[in-house]
This record gives structure tokens, C-alpha cells and sequence, in this order.
């Protein structure tokens, strides 16, 4: 039998079939690692209507890989434990099979929600405590960052407001005499850091997480003021990355290098301090470990 080859017009209208429903699946994908739709709102959506939409032909390993701080090969590990085949598509599960995606997604949703709770984010110098906070603020919109106030100047790119607010020996005093810290040091004998407290205050009331960026000396007065915070420590794969993350950002002299390296070793003694421990290997996955212990319960503040 002649193989029926469609005619020149067809083939067009197929193409941009094609093209459109591939759009279509690239804007569920988008929604869901923006997190403006969720995974169970786009499998509710796929098991409710046609399994040509653009929810229901995506790929269960597509819509998986999709939510933030899940990659590849945890993805494959997930479809494995739920009994789900690599080329399965949303649409096209069974009735079992959308039971148990949809419970697992259900689950994760309900673990990821965050609580109204204050994280305390601290480490030795040059451990990339800053590049874990502004990695969170990039991706995770739902938590606020406590922009701390310092007497220092600002360094290349950072932003009034953003990084800090950069103030003068005069506010600064202002503001611990008007008792508008939580809590404020001196740090390496020269410049002042201190926590604003309203904006954290009416952040913790309006039911949202607050991650603080701070160091040492803060952490333990945070930890006085309000002891429901829970700490953790930053830290480095190894003390030569350590030393080499230092050295390399240039942003002080051999001596001052020197003198920091030395308050490392000190503050990397008081791990043991903190409720967790979260080693900064790769930035995404440390700022996805701190996150999670945003929604951990608090049975699950452990020494790890």
C-alpha cells in the first residue's frame, strides 16, 4: 500500500500545532518554577480536562523537574519510588497512578508551606553567607530577608536597602537609642552591624518566614532577644576554600586576610551553638537546605 504522505499545507498546520502545544507546555513549566501555579493545581487541571492540553500531554518527569530545588536525578528517584514510568504524561495516568501523584504532590505542598519563623543565618568570613541570601531572595519570593544596617561603606555592586542600609555613626546611634535593633556588634574591631527590628517584627505578624544574614556575635544575641529563632551555621566544604574564597574576593589587604582567618578559626569552634548545620557546597543547595528548615516542625531543629 502507498504511504499517504499529507500535502504541503498540512504539514505546515502540524508544525505549527506542534510548536504551539510545545509553548504551551514551556508556560506550565515556567508557572510552576516561578511558583505562580502549582504542581497539584497543574495535575488537577490535566485529570480534569483533556489529555492534549498543554498540562495534560507534559511529561510527569517534565512537571517534576519543574519544582524548584528538585533536579534530575532526584526526579528519577521520585518516579521510581511512586511506580511511574519515564515516558508517562500527566494526561495519560491511570486512576491509581493520579491517586498516588496526587498525594505525593499534596504532601509536598502542604511540607512546603513556610511557617512564620526566624532563621538566623551565620558563619565564618568569606563562607558565601551573602550568596546563599541573595540566591533565596532571587528564588524564594515567599521569604523576607532582614536587610541588616552597617556603619561600613558600601562594597562594589551592593545596593542601599537591598544589601544594607548604609547609615552614619550619628543614625546608627539614633537607632539603638530609639531601641530599633533586635541586636548590634561591632565586628573585626571596626565597623557596626545591627538588625532592624520593625520591618522583621511586621514581617513575623504578616505570617511570613524571616531569614537573617548575620554574624557570630549577632546570632548569639538574637538568640537571647528571641529564643524560638532557629540557628544555623553556615559552613565551608574545607578550610583551604575557605582560605581561598577569602583571598580571592580581594576585598581586603594581606594583613586584614590574615587577622579574618584567625576570627574563622574562632567562630568555627561555635558550630555546636546552632540548631543545624548546613554546608555551603553548592549555593543553590545550601540555600534549599536552609529554606526547608522553614517548614521543618519544629521537632525537626537538630544538631545536624
Amino acid at each position: 500500500m502507498p504511504r499517504l504522505t499529507p500535502p504541503p499545507v498540512d504539514r505546515a498546520a502540524a508544525a505549527r500545532a506542534a510548536v504551539a502545544a510545545r509553548r504551551g507546555r514551556a508556560a506550565v513549566k515556567n508557572a510552576v518554577a516561578s511558583r505562580t501555579r502549582s504542581a497539584l493545581d497543574v495535575a488537577e487541571t490535566a485529570w480534569a480536562g483533556e489529555p492534549t492540553s498543554p498540562e495534560g500531554s507534559l511529561r510527569v518527569r517534565e512537571l517534576l523537574t519543574s519544582i524548584p530545588g528538585i533536579g534530575p536525578t532526584r526526579v528519577a528517584r521520585i518516579m521510581t519510588e511512586l511506580g511511574i514510568a519515564e515516558s508517562k504524561r500527566v494526561g495519560g495516568l491511570g486512576v491509581r497512578q493520579r491517586r498516588i501523584l496526587g498525594d505525593w504532590l499534596a504532601a509536598r505542598e502542604a511540607k512546603g508551606r513556610l511557617r512564620s519563623r526566624l532563621v538566623v543565618l551565620a558563619g565564618p568570613t568569606a563562607v558565601g553567607k551573602g550568596t546563599v541570601s541573595t540566591y533565596i531572595r532571587e528564588n524564594y519570593p515567599d521569604v523576607h530577608l532582614s536587610v541588616s544596617a552597617t556603619t561600613r561603606a558600601p562594597r562594589p555592586g551592593e545596593v542601599d536597602g537591598v544589601h544594607y542600609y548604609f547609615v552614619d555613626d550619628a543614625e546608627f546611634d539614633r537607632m539603638i537609642r530609639d531601641r530599633e535593633l533586635l541586636e548590634y556588634a561591632t565586628v573585626h574591631n571596626s565597623y557596626r552591624y545591627g538588625t532592624p527590628r520593625p520591618p522583621l517584627d511586621a514581617a513575623l505578624t504578616e505570617g511570613r518566614s524571616v531569614l537573617l544574614e548575620i554574624d557570630l556575635q549577632g546570632a548569639r544575641l538574637v538568640r537571647a532577644a528571641m529564643p524560638e529563632a532557629v540557628l544555623v551555621f553556615l559552613l565551608p566544604p574545607t578550610w583551604d576554600e575557605l582560605v581561598r574564597r577569602l583571598i580571592g574576593r580581594g576585598t581586603e589587604d594581606a594583613a586584614e586576610q590574615h587577622r579574618r582567618l584567625e576570627t574563622a578559626k574562632v567562630e568555627l569552634a561555635a558550630q555546636d551553638e546552632f540548631d543545624a548545620r548546613v554546608v555551603n557546597h553548592d549555593v543553590a543547595e545550601a540555600a534549599r537546605e536552609v529554606v526547608e528548615l522553614m517548614t521543618a516542625p519544629d521537632s525537626g531543629r537538630t544538631r545536624a
